[in-house]
C-alpha cells in the first residue's frame, strides 16, 4: 500500500486535523484484514446521516468503488483508484463536474476516502513492466477497511435506537387511546369531576407534539399522559365505589355493552389526536340526584337544530360529542359568556347538556340581548330540575320546519299573510325567560 507517508492536498485545498488523524489511522491499519466493499457500502448507506454524508455523495462513493477491480478491499492490496472526473461523472449517472467536486469534498470531510494527490494534481498510476501498480495518485479507499467495524457498531446502535423509538411510539399510542376512552366514559356516565379540564389537558399534550417527535419529546408526553390517566382513573374508580359499592358481574356486563362502539373510535390514529366520542354517549344515563342531566337528544338531532355550532370546530365537522363540547367552548367566548357562568352551567347540567344549551343560545343569539344572563337563568332552573334541553331543541326544530314550509309556499307562488317566519309559542317563551 502507498500509505507510508502523509500526503497533503494539491492546490489551495487546506490540510485539516481530521484528515491528518484519518491518514494516521490508515497507516496503523494491520495487515491481513479485508472487507466486502458492497457490504460496507450498504452499512454506510444506513448510517449516512450520523456520518454527515448525503445521498448524492454516496452516489459518488458507489462510482469510486466500481473502479476497484476486486469485491474485497484488502489491506494487502493497493486501495487507490484514479478515475478522471469525466469517468466519475459518467458512472455517477451524469452528474456535473461542479457537483462531483462538491460531493467528493463531502466524502473526504466524512473520512470515507483520502485524497492522494500527485505533484500536478492529476490522477494516474505508475506501473511496473509486469503491469503491477508501483505508485498511484487518486482516492484512497483504505478508510472503508479501517472503519468497517466502527460502521457496523454504529449501524447496530442506530437500529437499537430505532427499536426503542418504535416501542416508545407504541406506548404513546396506547396511552392516547386509554386516556381518550376513559374521558369518553366519564362524559357518558357523568361522574363528579371537571371533565372539560381533562379534555383540555389531553389536547394540550397531544397538540404540542410535532409531526416527527424525537425520543425525548415522546418520553415527556408519555409521562404527562400517564399522570393524566391516573387522575382520570382515580375519578372513575371513586365514582364506581360511590354509585355501586357491591359491583357484580352484571355491572361489568353493562360496561362491556357500552364499549361495543370501539370500531367507531379514532383515538388510536397517530396523526389524528382528536378525542372521539362513542355513539353511546349521545344518550347519557340519568342521575337520580340531578334530574336535569337526563338527556335523550342525539348528536345528529342537536346538530340539525343548531347548525351554527359547526363553524366553531376545526374544519366545520363535528363527529363526536367531544367535538361538540369543544366547539361550544369556543362559541362561549364569541357570545361573551363568562367562564364562571359556563362552569356553573356544566356543573348543574352536565358537559353535554350545557354544550347543547349554549349551541341553542348561539342559534338564536340575535333574539337574546344578554346570552350570559340567559345561561345563568337556565342554570338556576337546571339546579332545581325545572330545565331540560329537549323543549329548547324541539322549539328550534319547529322554527326550522315552519321556515321551510313558508319558503316552500312562497316558492310555489303562494301567499304568506305574515310575510315572514312563524315562531312557535314554545320558542317565544324560551326567549322571554
Amino acid at each position: 500500500m502507498d500509505t507510508e507517508m502523509i500526503t497533503t492536498p494539491f492546490g489551495r485545498r487546506p490540510m485539516t486535523i481530521g484528515q491528518l488523524a484519518e491518514q494516521k489511522r490508515v497507516r496503523a491499519m494491520p495487515d491481513g484484514i479485508s472487507v466486502d466493499k458492497w457490504k460496507v457500502f450498504h452499512t454506510i448507506r444506513t448510517i449516512r446521516k450520523p456520518l454527515g454524508a448525503t445521498d448524492r455523495a454516496l452516489s459518488v462513493l458507489n462510482a469510486l468503488l466500481s473502479f476497484h477491480p476486486q469485491t474485497l478491499l484488502s489491506s494487502a492490496d493497493s486501495l487507490i483508484v484514479w478515475p478522471s472526473n469525466e469517468q466519475l461523472c459518467t458512472r455517477a449517472n451524469g452528474m456535473s463536474e461542479t457537483t462531483l467536486r462538491r460531493h467528493l469534498a463531502v466524502l473526504v470531510g466524512c473520512g470515507l476516502i483520502i485524497r492522494r494527490d500527485s505533484p500536478n494534481g492529476k490522477r494516474y498510476a505508475r506501473k511496473t513492466h509486469g503491469g503491477a501498480v508501483a505508485k498511484a495518485y487518486g482516492f484512497d479507499l483504505s478508510p472503508l477497511v479501517v472503519r468497517a467495524a466502527e460502521f457496523k457498531a454504529l449501524a447496530a446502535k442506530l437500529e437499537a435506537e430505532r427499536g426503542a423509538l418504535r416501542s416508545l411510539r407504541e406506548q404513546l399510542t396506547l396511552l392516547r387511546r386509554d386516556v381518550a376512552k376513559l374521558i369518553e366514559l366519564g362524559l357518558a356516565e357523568h361522574p363528579e369531576g371537571d371533565w372539560n379540564s381533562h379534555i383540555v389537558a389531553y389536547r394540550s399534550i397531544i397538540d404540542t407534539l410535532p409531526r416527527s417527535p424525537c425520543f425525548e419529546t415522546i418520553a415527556g408526553a408519555i409521562t404527562l399522559l400517564m399522570d393524566l390517566r391516573q387522575t382520570v382513573e382515580d375519578v372513575l374508580e371513586t365514582f364506581i365505589v360511590s354509585t355501586n359499592p357491591t359491583a357484580n358481574a352484571q355491572q361489568n356486563d353493562r360496561h362491556i355493552q357500552n364499549s361495543e362502539t370501539e370500531d367507531q373510535f379514532e383515538s388510536e390514529m397517530p396523526g389524528n389526536g382528536n378525542l372521539p366520542q362513542p355513539e353511546q354517549a349521545e344518550t347519557p344515563k340519568p342521575d337520580r340526584d340531578q334530574p336535569s342531566r337526563l338527556q335523550t337528544i342525539s348528536l345528529e338531532a342537536a346538530l340539525q337544530a343548531c347548525p351554527d355550532i359547526s363553524q366553531y370546530e376545526k374544519g366545520g365537522h363535528i363527529r363526536h360529542w367531544a367535538d361538540f363540547i369543544r366547539a361550544a367552548e369556543t362559541a362561549r367566548t364569541v357570545l361573551d359568556i363568562s367562564g364562571s357562568a359556563w362552569t356553573d352551567a356544566r356543573a348543574a347540567m352536565g358537559p353535554i347538556p350545557a354544550a347543547i344549551t349554549l349551541a341553542a343560545i348561539l342559534q338564536h343569539a340575535e333574539r337574546i340581548s344578554c346570552p350570559g344572563g340567559y345561561l345563568r337563568s337556565l342554570t338556576e332552573k337546571a339546579r332545581t330540575g325545572k330545565f331540560t334541553t329537549q323543549p329548547m331543541i324541539q322549539a328550534l326544530r319547529n322554527r326550522q320546519r315552519l321556515h321551510s314550509e313558508t319558503t316552500s309556499r312562497k316558492g310555489r307562488g303562494g301567499h304568506d299573510a305574515s310575510d315572514g317566519l312563524v315562531v312557535s309559542e314554545a320558542l317565544c317563551r324560551l326567549v322571554q325567560h
